[in-house]
Parts: C-alpha cells; sequence; structure tokens
C-alpha cells in the first residue's frame, strides 16, 4: 500500500480538488477528527437535515440526515426511526396542522432508545416539530428542538366559547347561559369576520288573576334578532337584519361576553295587586334584545288591575271584569330595525262569565285579542330560523288565560298556552316564550301566570 504524507493538499489550478474516483470509497481513520471551519460543506451535518418536500401520509422508514414533512390529515400513522449511530440526525414537522386529531408515533429501531426509554413516542400538537439526534446507547435518540408554533396564515375565524358544532364548512356556538365568545384568530379575507348570529331575550311571564272568572293576558316573548352573513348558507328568518349596516357585527381577536336573559317569573294572583315580571335582555356585542313584557292580570275591580308590559315584545292585557277596558303592551320597546318582536293582544273587556286574555305578542306577528267564544286570545308567532342547522321557531307571544273556557294557544315559537287551569303554562326554556296567562274560575283559586321562558344566543361563522 502507498502512502503519502504532507501537511496540505492543494489544486495545481483552479479551486476544484479531487480526491479519489467515482465509486471510491475514502475511509477516515478511528479516532480522525473532521474540522469544519463554517465555509466548507460535505463534512458531515452541523445539526440540519435536507428536508424531503413530499409529505409522508403513511407508516415508513425514516433516513439519517433527512427531514419529513407527515400529513395525517387521513389517520395517524408511525416513522420508524433508522439504526442509531452517534450522530444520527432526523427531524419530522406537522405538515397539516393534524397531529393533535391524528396522532403521529415515533418508534426506535429494535432494542434502542428515545430519551433512555425503550418506547414509542407518540407527537399530538397541532404545528409540532420535532428533531432526533443519536447520542449513545444510553440516551439514544434526544429531541434536541421542539417547537410548537404554527406559524400559518389564518384564513378563517377561530374561536371558542358555549356549545361548539359543525354544519358544513360553519361552526355554530350555542349559549344556553351566561358565557364568553372568544376569537382567538380572525380571518385574512374581511368578508369571513362578519358573523351571523341569533340573540333571543328571555319571555316576559303571563298574567295572573285573582278574582272568580277573570284571566291573565299572556306574557310578550323575548325580543328577537338575527344577522345571515352571506358567506354562511342557510335559511334565516323574515327578521334578517343584515341589510341594515348597525346590525352587522365584525369580529376581532378579543373576548366577547356572551349574555342570556331568563324568562320573566310571574307572580301570585289576587294579593299581589302586580303584573308578573318582565324577560331579561341577551346581548352579544353591540346587539341587545329586549325582555318580554309582562302580561296584565286582573286584581279586583278596574281600579285594581296591574297593567301588562312593553317590551321585545308587549305583554298581553288581561280581562277585567264589570265591562273595564283593557289595553296591551307594546313590543319593540327599544325599537330597532327589523322589529324585534310584536304588540300584545287586548284583553276581553266583558262581565263574567266571558272574561278572557289576550294573547302576548312573538316575534312576527301581535297577540291575538281575547275573545269569549274561543277562549283567550293565542299569542302571536315567532320567528323561525336554521341558524343551529335545524329549523327552530323562537320567541312565540304566551296564550291568554280564560276565566271560564279554554285558554289560548302559545304563539309559533314555543309560547305557553294559557288556561284553563288556575296555573299558566310556563315558555320553554331557551326559545324566549312568554308565559301563558292563568285563569280564575268560579270558585278559585286564584290563578297563577307561567314564568316566561329563557332566551338563547347563537354565532355562527365559516371556519374552513
Amino acid at each position: 500500500m502507498s502512502k503519502i504524507e504532507v501537511n496540505a493538499i492543494e489544486p495545481q489550478c483552479g479551486t476544484n480538488l479531487t480526491v479519489g474516483a467515482s465509486g471510491d470509497t475514502i475511509t477516515f481513520p478511528s479516532g480522525t477528527t473532521v474540522v469544519n471551519n463554517g465555509s466548507q460543506t460535505g463534512f458531515g451535518r452541523t445539526g440540519t437535515v435536507d428536508w424531503d418536500t413530499t409529505p409522508k401520509t403513511a407508516t415508513f422508514s425514516a433516513v439519517s440526515g433527512d427531514g419529513f414533512f407527515c400529513n395525517t390529515t387521513g389517520g395517524a400513522f408511525t416513522c420508524n426511526l433508522p439504526a442509531g449511530s452517534a450522530g444520527a440526525i432526523v427531524s419530522l414537522a406537522d405538515y397539516a396542522g393534524t397531529w393533535q386529531t391524528n396522532n403521529l408515533t415515533v418508534s426506535p429501531n429494535g432494542s434502542e432508545k428515545i430519551g433512555g426509554v425503550n418506547a414509542d413516542v407518540v407527537l399530538n400538537t397541532e404545528g409540532q416539530s420535532v428533531t432526533f439526534v443519536y447520542v449513545d446507547s444510553t440516551q439514544g435518540w434526544i429531541n434536541t428542538m421542539d417547537s410548537t408554533s404554527n406559524e400559518r396564515g389564518n384564513a378563517f375565524v377561530e374561536a371558542t366559547g358555549g356549545t361548539i358544532t359543525e354544519c358544513g364548512n360553519c361552526k355554530i356556538h350555542t349559549f344556553t347561559g351566561p358565557g364568553t365568545f372568544t376569537v382567538s384568530n380572525v380571518a385574512a379575507c374581511a368578508a369571513n369576520n362578519v358573523v351571523s348570529y341569533m340573540v333571543v331575550a328571555g319571555g316576559g311571564a303571563g298574567g295572573s288573576s285573582g278574582r272568580c272568572d277573570t284571566a291573565g293576558g299572556g306574557g310578550g316573548a323575548g325580543g328577537f334578532r338575527e344577522v345571515k352573513s352571506p358567506v354562511t348558507p342557510y335559511t334565516a328568518s323574515p327578521l334578517d337584519g343584515y341589510p341594515s349596516a348597525p346590525n352587522r357585527i365584525t369580529v376581532t381577536a378579543t373576548a366577547f361576553p356572551i349574555t342570556v336573559g331568563g324568562g320573566g317569573t310571574t307572580t301570585s294572583g289576587y294579593g299581589a295587586m302586580t303584573s308578573g315580571n318582565q324577560g331579561n335582555n341577551s346581548i352579544f356585542s353591540s346587539i341587545t334584545s329586549a325582555g318580554g313584557g309582562a302580561g296584565g292580570m286582573y286584581s279586583g275591580r278596574c281600579s285594581g288591575g296591574a297593567p301588562f308590559q312593553n317590551g321585545g315584545s308587549g305583554g298581553g292585557g288581561g280581562s277585567y271584569n264589570y265591562n273595564c277596558s283593557q289595553l296591551a303592551g307594546s313590543g319593540n320597546t327599544p325599537p330597532v330595525s327589523p322589529a324585534q318582536g310584536s304588540n300584545g293582544g287586548t284583553g276581553d273587556p266583558a262581565a263574567s262569565p266571558s272574561n278572557t286574555g289576550g294573547g302576548g305578542g312573538g316575534a312576527t306577528a301581535v297577540g291575538s285579542v281575547g275573545n269569549p267564544p274561543t277562549g283567550g286570545g293565542p299569542g302571536g308567532a315567532g320567528a323561525t330560523t336554521s341558524i343551529s342547522a335545524t329549523p327552530t321557531a323562537y320567541a312565540g307571544g304566551g296564550g291568554g288565560g280564560n276565566g271560564s273556557s279554554s285558554g289560548g294557544t302559545g304563539g309559533g315559537g314555543a309560547g305557553a298556552n294559557g288556561g284553563p287551569n288556575s296555573i299558566g303554562t310556563a315558555g320553554t326554556a331557551n326559545t324566549g316564550g312568554g308565559g301563558g296567562g292563568s285563569q280564575t274560575g268560579t270558585v278559585g283559586p286564584d290563578g297563577t301566570g307561567g314564568n316566561g321562558g329563557s332566551g338563547i344566543v347563537i354565532i355562527r361563522y365559516k371556519f374552513q
């Protein structure tokens, strides 16, 4: 074997130096140190890898010196590490930001170790990237770099809060009680930041009755307000307020407190001398829906009757004995456009035994007048929308009670029925329905109106 001993080798001309021929193996003896001062290349790695830009979509065996983009969109799979040798290096990156759903498992070769343990490692963080370097047989592969940041453009809104469901390319956040709608990222396209929403307040309580053959009016529905963003496909109610710019909400990356109004509570009959309680407001950002007005009640002669109330929808008027007159509550109070509710129906002023209460106003229709031949006035119809992905009616007025026969039916948005029992029916929870008016028969006992139904807030936006 020939041997050449020199301190340096330089090319005779030019800047290229060839050592050996194609196919030759160049051997550095054991213990040799190869020094790379940063300007030379090809003498071993400096802690980086060459990235394979064809994403992996199924179980594969890694090669030392390479980095791999792992796409688990179609399901979890495994990366098998190569046999370890000192300085071997492998990097892995979450290609589609899906490791939190479909994990990537990293498996050592045979009895080799990862971080001192002969066991698989599961990568389950969205947007994660890792670099493993093989050190020795004691620790095996050690993770030297681990990034959990995911620097990606935000094409769509990202948010948390409430009960979250999906419909096509939309996410739907439903709040049946107080909460927070927290936007962590806004969309790159401004149009996608205009969200759809429905805000329904609590319905008003039905009116009580406190003398034989008298009846209370139905509670008005909670205010109903809706905007359908053009980027979220569904069938909105006739009260879609999108055409009016002040109704639109463009979200930013911040927290939006959500208020869901409770239904108005009723009062007892004859001795109370007051109406039931108005429903409570529901709020999302700049949008407030007003609680429904309580139904009127009878508490003695004309001067003793407790009045109806105004609100999102107005409460129905109670009956009056001795031919006194009773009006009804006004809806859309305070006023917004489109109107958030309707007026209540008036009570029947005729003498007993045919007294009837008027129906509470609903989101899309006024409450009906109490009509002795047919009973208490039906509540006004609510509004039907598919914002939740299912066509659902909200904010129907409560039916009026009847002093001697049947009570009025609730409105189409889950308003309660009136009598003919002495206790009015409660409005359905999370619909904003008005409570039913009560009745008192010829012998009593004093009637009590039904409580109003609590409200609801739903937010919908495009997320993909």
